[in-house]
C-alpha cells in the first residue's frame, strides 16, 4: 500500500512539474512594442517598505507593479552569484551572464569559478543587445530612460559594448551613433563635440537643462533631453520646476516612439533606488523606487489602451540587505504602522539633499535645519557626530556608507530614528521579482533566471536572427573581415582608427561609432564599431568586406 502511494505521489509530481514547464514554456505571442523597467539594485525590502509607505500616507493600498507580479529572478554575473549592474542587465540584453565591469560583451573564462560555460576563445566579444536587434531587424524605434548619466551601467548594457563600464568616453559615444530616437536622464558634461556635431548631422533634437522645451516637444525627430551634468538629483530633492520626474519622461518617451509604425523598444531605469542602497538611505530607498512605481503605471496604462504591448519590470540585482525591523530595536514585530513609518514620512529630503543644505550653512542652524526636514530633535551626540564628519561629499557612491562623511553622518541620524535596518552597502545576491504585463497573457511565471528573461524578451519582440547571428554579422573580427588585405590599426589622442588598402581605395573606420569613410566619403554601418585595447581587435559588421 506504502509503494503504491509513493508511485501516485511520484506520478502527480512529475505531472505537476511538466504542467509548469508547459506554462512556462507557452509560446509567446509577439507583440509590436516592448517595454523594459528596471529599478536599479532593488531588493525585495524596499518594495515591502514603499507599499507600507504609501498605505500610511494614503496614497493607495497598492503599487502599479502589484497586478503583475509572476515570479522571481535569480540574476548573477557568470562567475559570481552577486551580480553589478554591468553585466546582470547585460544579460538580460545579450543572453550571456558577464563579469563585473562588462558592458554587453562576452566574459574572460574563469574556470574556477564560472557558474555557466564560458568559451576562453569568445573573450571581449561584443555581443548584440535587444535593443540593437530591435531597431536592426526590425526598424523599430528605440529610446532609453534613466535617472543617473546617461552612459551609466545599466542604460549602457542596453547600446554599447566595452569590458570596463567605467569607460564613459567610449560608451557614450556608441550610445550617440546607435542613432536612439529617444534618450532622456542626465549626463550633460559627458557630451562631446563631436557628440554634438553627430546630433547635428542626424537631425537629432538636443536638449540641456531646458524643462520648457522638453515639456513642448511633441516632434518627430531623435530627441535627446539631458538634465544636470551628472545624474538627476533625488525625487524627493528634486525641483519640479526644473527636472522632469521619471514618470513624465517615460511618458514623454512613449508618446515618441509610438509613431514609429514598426512599433518600439523602451528601457527605463529607476537608477537612483540603488545609489540610495548604497548609501543605506532609507527614505531616498522608499521615495526612489515610489518614483519609478508611477513610470511603471504610465507604461502599463499606455500598455492596456495600446493592446500590442509588452511590459517587463525586474531589477537587475538587490543591494544594501534592507529591512523593516532591526535587531537593535526589542520587540519590533510589535511595532505599530504608525511607528514604523511616521517618522520617515515626516523626512523631506534625502541624506544627500539634506547634506547640501547643511554643507552651506552655519554649525549654530543645524539643529533648526534638521528639525525642519526631518522633525528630528537631534541630541548633543548626534550634533557632535555631524561636526566631527569630513565636510565633503564621498565621491563615490557606492561607498557612501561605508565612509565618515557628512551625508553618511545625516543618514545614520535619520535612521536610528525609523525602524529600517542594512546589512552592507553594496549589492546582495537574492532573487529579485519579476513583474509583467503581455496582452494576452503570456508571462515569464516562476523562477527565472537572467537569461531565461533574456529569451522572453527576445520572443516577445519577434526576433527571427538569433542574437548569435547577429553578433556574427555585425561584430565580425576585423582581421577576419580583411583577410589578405593591407590593414593597420591607428591610435592618436582620439579613438583609434582602422585603416584598409585594396588598390586605390581606402577604407577608413574609427572606434566606437557607427560611421565609416570610403575614400574620404561618410558611409553608414547600421551598427556601431567596437575596438577592443585587450586583443587589439576591432569588431565591425560583415558586410564592411564588399564595400572595399
Amino acid at each position: 500500500m506504502k509503494r503504491i502511494y509513493l508511485s501516485i505521489l511520484l506520478i502527480f509530481i512529475s505531472v505537476s512539474v511538466i504542467y509548469a514547464q508547459q506554462q512556462y514554456r507557452t509560446p509567446v505571442k509577439p507583440t509590436k512594442n516592448l517595454i523594459v523597467m528596471i529599478p536599479d539594485g532593488t531588493s525585495i525590502g524596499v518594495v515591502s517598505a514603499a507599499r507600507w509607505y504609501q498605505i500610511y500616507n494614503k496614497l493607495g493600498t497598492n503599487l502599479a507593479i502589484d497586478p503583475y507580479l509572476c515570479g522571481t529572478v535569480k540574476t548573477f554575473s557568470s562567475n559570481a552569484p552577486i551580480g553589478d549592474s554591468a553585466p546582470t542587465t547585460s544579460a538580460y540584453m545579450t543572453g550571456m551572464p558577464q563579469q563585473t565591469g562588462n558592458v554587453s560583451i562576452y566574459p574572460v573564462a574563469d574556470p574556477e569559478k564560472d557558474l555557466v560555460y564560458v568559451d576562453p576563445a569568445m573573450a571581449y566579444q561584443p555581443l548584440a543587445t535587444i535593443l540593437e536587434a530591435a531597431r536592426y531587424q526590425q526598424n523599430k524605434a528605440t529610446g532609453l530612460v534613466v535617472t543617473c548619466e546617461f552612459p551609466h551601467a545599466t542604460p549602457a548594457d542596453c547600446s554599447a559594448h566595452y569590458h570596463q563600464r567605467g569607460k564613459y568616453e567610449y560608451i557614450a559615444s556608441q550610445m550617440a551613433y546607435q542613432n536612439l530616437d529617444v534618450m532622456f536622464g542626465g549626463g550633460n558634461s559627458i557630451l562631446t563635440d563631436d557628440i554634438k556635431q553627430h546630433f547635428k548631422n542626424t537631425n537629432t533634437v538636443l536638449m540641456q537643462n531646458d524643462i520648457h522645451a522638453f515639456r513642448d516637444f511633441n516632434g518627430k525627430e531623435k530627441v535627446w533631453a539631458l538634465f544636470q551634468d551628472r545624474e538627476l538629483p533625488y525625487d524627493l530633492d528634486r525641483d519640479p520646476e526644473t527636472i522632469p520626474s521619471i514618470a513624465e519622461m517615460t511618458q514623454k518617451a512613449i508618446d515618441r516612439l509610438s509613431q514609429n509604425e514598426n512599433g518600439f523598444f523602451l528601457m527605463v531605469e529607476g537608477s537612483k533606488v540603488d545609489w540610495s542602497a548604497h548609501g543605506n538611505d532609507a527614505v531616498g530607498c522608499i521615495t526612489e523606487y515610489l518614483a519609478f512605481d508611477k513610470a511603471v503605471a504610465a507604461a502599463i496604462e499606455f500598455a492596456k489602451k495600446d493592446g500590442e504591448t509588452t511590459v517587463v519590470v525586474l531589477p537587475d540585482h538587490g543591494n544594501s540587505g534592507f529591512t523593516i525591523g532591526r535587531r537593535d530595536l526589542p520587540s519590533y514585530d510589535k511595532a505599530s504602522l504608525e511607528m514604523l513609518f511616521k517618522n520617515v514620512s515626516q523626512y523631506k529630503k534625502t541624506g544627500e539633499g539634506l547634506e547640501r543644505i547643511l554643507l552651506k550653512s552655519k554649525p549654530e542652524d543645524f539643529k533648526r535645519i534638521f528639525k525642519e526636514y526631518t522633525n528630528i530633535d537631534i541630541s548633543e551626540e548626534e550634533m557632535e557626530l555631524l561636526l566631527s564628519s569630513k565636510n565633503y561629499k564621498e565621491a563615490d557612491y557606492m561607498k557612501k556608507s561605508n565612509s565618515v562623511n557628512m551625508g553618511s553622518s545625516i543618514v545614520k541620524i535619520m535612521n536610528a530614528h525609523t525602524y529600517f535596518g542594512f546589512t552592507t552597502g553594496g549589492h546582495t545576491g537574492e532573487e529579485v521579482f519579476l513583474a509583467a504585463y503581455h496582452p494576452e497573457g503570456t508571462l515569464p511565471i516562476g523562477m527565472n533566471t537572467n537569461m531565461d528573461i533574456n529569451k522572453y524578451l527576445f520572443d516577445a519582440l519577434g526576433l527571427k536572427t538569433s542574437l548569435s547571428d547577429m553578433t556574427k554579422e555585425i561584430f565580425a573580427k576585423h582581421n577576419e573581415v580583411f583577410d589578405g588585405l593591407e590593414y593597420s590599426i591607428e591610435k592618436g589622442k582620439d579613438f583609434p582608427v582602422l585603416k584598409v588598402k585594396k588598390g586605390k581605395n581606402t577604407l577608413t573606420v574609427p572606434a566606437f561609432k557607427s560611421v565609416a569613410y570610403l575614400n574620404g566619403k561618410e558611409v553608414s554601418l547600421g551598427s556601431v564599431t567596437v575596438y577592443i585595447d585587450k586583443n587589439d581587435t576591432f569588431y565591425i559588421p560583415q558586410k564592411l568586406a564588399k564595400m572595399l
